[in-house]
C-alpha cells in the first residue's frame, strides 16, 4: 500500500507517520507539507509546498497512491468562523478534489473530531466547520471515512505544538491505562488511532464516520 499523508508534524500526523513506517503492509508514505516531515526513513519521501491550496502543479506524482491520511487541521480558538472554515473546509476540500480528480474511489481518511455537528446547524462554530467538512467529502467520488477522537493520549515522543496541551498530556500519561479502560468512547492514544487509520486504509471500515469507541476496536 502506498499512502499520501498530509500534517504529517502535528501530533495526529506524527502519530500516524510512525504507525506507516513501522506497517509491512505500508510500502510508501508521500508526506507532503509545508514543512518537511522530519524523520528520515527509506519508505518516506516528502514534498515541500508552500500553497497546499493548488496541489495540481504536483498531481502527477500523487497517481498510484492507494490511500490519503488527512491529518492537517488547526484549533479553533481565537479564530474566526470564516478564517477558520478557510483552513478546514476550503483547504481540506481543495485536497480531496485534486485527488478524486488523480483517482476516483481513493481511500481518504480525514480526521476530524468528536462532537462534529453533521446537521451544520449547531451553536459551536468549530463543529459546525467540521460537519460542512464531513458531509462535502462523503460526497465526493472517494472512499471516505471521517475519524472522530476525542481525548488523544500522545505516545512514543509524538508530541503536540501547543504548550498547554503538552503539559496536560504529560500529567494525563500516567493515568491513560486507566482512562482508556474507564472511557473506551472517550479516551484513545496517538499510537491506536494511527494503528486504525493503517487499518482503515488497507481495508476499509463498516461505518464512514468512526468515534472514539470505533478507532479503540479497529
Amino acid at each position: 500500500m502506498k499512502v499520501i499523508l498530509l500534517g504529517a508534524t502535528g501530533m495526529v500526523g506524527q502519530g500516524a507517520l510512525r504507525e506507516c513506517l513501522l506497517d509491512s503492509g505500508v510500502d510508501n508514505v508521500l508526506a507532503i507539507g509545508r514543512t518537511p516531515a522530519g524523520v528520515e526513513h527509506p519508505k518516506l519521501r516528502d514534498i515541500v509546498r508552500a500553497d497546499l491550496f493548488d496541489l495540481n502543479p504536483i498531481a502527477a506524482e500523487l497517481s498510484g497512491y492507494d490511500a490519503c491520511l488527512f491529518c492537517l487541521g488547526v484549533s479553533s480558538v481565537g479564530m474566526s468562523e470564516e478564517a477558520y472554515r478557510r483552513v478546514t473546509f476550503d483547504l481540506t476540500l481543495s485536497v480531496a478534489r485534486t485527488l478524486a480528480d488523480v483517482k476516483p474511489g481513493m481511500r481518504f481518511l480525514y480526521v476530524s473530531g468528536a462532537g462534529t455537528d453533521s446537521s451544520e446547524r449547531g451553536r459551536l462554530m468549530w463543529a459546525r466547520v467540521k460537519g460542512r467538512t464531513e458531509n462535502a467529502l462523503l460526497k465526493l467520488p472517494l472512499d471516505a471515512y471521517m475519524f472522530r477522537p476525542a481525548f488523544i493520549q500522545p505516545m512514543h515522543r509524538v508530541r503536540s505544538k501547543t504548550t498547554l496541551y503538552r503539559a496536560l498530556y504529560a500529567v494525563s500519561r500516567p493515568l491513560y491505562p486507566v482512562l482508556r479502560r474507564l472511557a473506551p468512547g472517550i479516551v484513545t492514544s496517538s499510537e491506536t488511532l494511527g494503528r486504525a487509520m493503517v487499518a482503515v486504509a488497507a481495508n476499509g471500515a463498516p461505518k464512514r464516520i468512526l468515534e472514539a469507541s470505533d478507532i479503540n476496536a479497529i
